[in-house]
């Protein structure tokens, strides 16, 4: 267990990490900042330069980026903040980085697929080469709840192209495991797949129109699949060793070269982890209790939280949503309560204890300076 109580003898400012996308490394692109993680493209000079120096198992002509986690928590597509200015979970970079770390290691260890981590200069750091994203985020479920759960109480039956049967109950597990994959990013010119940002989509999508998913070959679907049912198995036995259920992850999968110049399919983005993932305790769910060991948690408190949970809900509200994010600050106890969960996850699946830097910036800053030579 954790001991969260040395986080109030430093200022939250300095031991959490909100914002991550003005670091002074050298780069070749203007930054990308997603919702959580920042990247920070390198120099063609310093990509070839680090390929040497710290001999990374990549063509000499990768492109190689930093990647810089935050503390931030997104949930419905929104920032969220506290009180006293607390901008983000307290422990949840570096746990997410930690379990991700974790499972991307399994994976290759038991020769399922390597993935775009090339170094780990700190806690909240990954190296990474450069990758062709394949455009759909593979959303696998081994139980019916959230969105699945919704969509079937309302009398909702194929999803993705899979029929499901009648008479499912809530929170109940499938017969088997669902594979429902949806866009990433706006595709344009695939009939049958609205041109919008995450919707479902079959595997006769993907078989049709395998290139414009950036698959490079037909053939590799069969492998993304075994790739998917592998990763989700090997997370999900794990997970039951330490008292925990596997309900349902997302992955990402692109393409690298290996040292021939042979395109290779890797996992990429993160994995098994509470932020992609649902988690539930098994004790407390074979007692017909749910207690979520993940972001999910929080979804559930938001929509408790506030009085029109339909906001959060129906995409066709996102302005009011963004301004509920924005204009409402939460209970510190809530945001701490996700650092507790975040954290007993994380030290639960490595087996390590997170650590808690002092001041993640300034430590960033130092390691990329002194150890790679990429700050100024």
């Amino acid at each position: 267990m954790p001991s969260i109580r040395v986080i109030s003898a430093m200022p939250y400012s300095d031991r959490i990490l909100a914002v991550n996308n003005d670091l002074p490394i050298r780069t070749a692109l203007p930054v990308h900042s997603g919702k959580v993680r920042s990247v920070y493209w390198l120099t063609e000079a310093d990509s070839r330069r680090l390929i040497q120096q710290k001999s990374y198992n990549v063509p000499l002509d990768t492109p190689l980026a930093i990647m810089v986690i935050s503390d931030r928590i997104s949930a419905f597509d929104c920032i969220w903040h506290g009180e006293d200015g607390l901008a983000g979970v307290p422990g949840k970079g570096a746990a997410l980085n930690a379990i991700s770390n974790h499972w991307f290691s399994q994976f290759k260890q038991q020769g399922l697929a390597e993935s775009h981590i090339l170094d780990i200069p700190h806690p909240f750091v990954w190296i990474v080469q450069k990758a062709q994203p394949v455009r759909i985020e593979a959303i696998c479920r081994q139980y019916i709840t959230g969105s699945m759960w919704r969509a079937y109480e309302k009398g909702e039956r194929d999803f993705c192209g899979i029929t499901l049967p009648e008479g499912l109950v809530k929170d109940g597990k499938l017969n088997e495991l669902l594979f429902t994959p949806s866009t990433k990013g706006i595709l344009t010119g695939i009939p049958g797949v609205p041109e919008a940002d995450d919707v479902n989509i079959t595997r006769d999508d993907i078989v049709k129109h395998y290139g414009a998913f950036n698959f490079a070959k037909i053939a590799d679907i069969s492998l993304y699949e075994k790739l998917l049912r592998e990763g989700f198995n090997l997370i999900s036995s794990a997970l039951s060793d330490i008292g925990q259920i596997f309900v349902d992850t997302k992955f990402e999968f692109g393409y690298v070269k290996d040292l021939q110049g042979n395109d290779k399919l890797i996992y990429m983005d993160e994995v098994g982890t509470p932020d992609s993932s649902r988690i539930w305790d098994a004790e407390q769910y074979q007692q017909g209790k749910i207690v979520e060991n993940s972001k999910e948690g929080f979804r559930q408190l938001l929509l408790k939280h506030f009085p029109d949970p339909d906001i959060l809900l129906n995409k066709e509200r996102m302005a009011e949503r963004e301004a509920l994010a924005c204009n409402n600050a939460l209970p510190l106890e809530v945001l701490m309560d996700v650092s507790r969960t975040y954290i007993d996850i994380a030290e639960k699946i490595t087996g390590k204890k997170i650590e808690l830097s002092t001041n993640p910036k300034v430590e960033i800053i130092q390691i990329l300076r002194d150890d790679y030579q990429l700050v100024d």
